[in-house]
């Protein structure tokens, strides 16, 4: 991820920040995304929102499902719906994993950041995750209080 920083054409476009705090994320998958051109043109724009959206697997192929793109104001007869439901491009030995682990196992998939890659192409950053239970979150937000208090008497003190 070094060499991405410093790339032009790599951009987050959006993150969900609440994923990490809400689920335990065991693996994270990079996935192309189907989108139209004013839905690309929107996202080069910035205005989209994954923080409410779920992937998930539906007759072999992988959604995603309530993710917000804004209409991109220069569209006048192609516009987008900006929550519909967007197709995931990932390989088939993927997709079978994925479908194991939300069969089985009983994960969700959780998308986490949606970018544009070093070549320009959107890309989605989908975590299979398990779910927190409040404790786990208590105990998380404890941790990173603790650290932090940590930091500041090294930095006063040290």
């Amino acid at each position: 991820m070094a060499q991405a920083k410093t790339d032009p054409n790599y951009k987050v476009i959006a993150e969900n920040r609440r994923a990490r705090f809400d689920y335990a994320i065991e693996e994270d998958l990079e996935c192309g995304i189907m989108l139209e051109g004013s839905e690309v043109k929107s996202l080069r724009a910035g205005g989209s929102n994954i923080a409410e959206s779920y992937a998930a697997v539906e007759e072999g192929e992988l959604w995603l499902v309530n993710s917000y793109i804004a209409p991109y104001a220069q569209a006048k007869f192609f516009k987008h719906e900006e929550r519909r439901r967007r197709k995931l491009l990932v390989s088939r030995k993927e997709m079978a994993n994925l479908w194991n682990a939300t069969q089985r196992k009983g994960m969700t998939l959780v998308p986490l950041v949606l970018y544009f890659n070093h070549r320009g192409m959107a890309k989605i950053k989908i975590g299979i995750a398990k779910g927190k239970k409040n404790h786990d979150k208590r105990e998380a937000a404890a941790k990173r209080d603790w650290s932090r208090q940590k930091q500041r008497l090294l930095k006063d003190h040290g």
